[in-house]
């Protein structure tokens, strides 16, 4: 490993300001699960129950999983790996959107293009996750 991919993989000044976005990121997005809901809803795959519910609970997960990336481990650690399964957990969630167009806001104007090239980003996220976990 060089000395640079080393001090990146320790906690780095580089790795605590990708923490912090992360964190701030997730937090803002999961309490955007409670304060406007009705867009995380709608892309719900019809084969799931209970929507809302489902959105309530993955905002919470967004909030903990966001706030405990802070955390000395091995908090920090339980907390990105969390934030792994959900980032897996919505995925379906993600297709569905993109497969039926779905906009996340009422009169929304994502274009069909953008809401396929999300779904590579999903993985990006869970790379980004598992190596905060450290």
């Amino acid at each position: 490993m060089t000395a640079a991919a080393e001090a990146v993989a320790i906690d780095s000044p580089i790795k605590r300001v990708l923490r912090i976005v992360c964190a701030v990121a997730m937090t803002w997005i999961g309490i955007m699960h409670f304060v406007k809901p009705n867009g995380f809803v709608r892309i719900v795959p019809s084969w799931l129950p209970a929507p809302l519910l489902l959105v309530y609970v993955s905002g919470v997960f967004e909030v903990l999983g966001g706030i405990g990336v802070l955390f000395p481990q091995p908090i920090r650690r339980i907390s990105a790996l969390g934030l792994v399964c959900l980032y897996i957990a919505v995925f379906p969630a993600n297709i569905n959107m993109a497969l039926h167009q779905i906009q996340l806001t009422e009169g929304g104007t994502m274009a069909p293009w953008m809401m396929w090239m999300r779904l590579p980003f999903q993985f990006v996220f869970i790379a980004y996750a598992y190596w905060l976990r450290r």
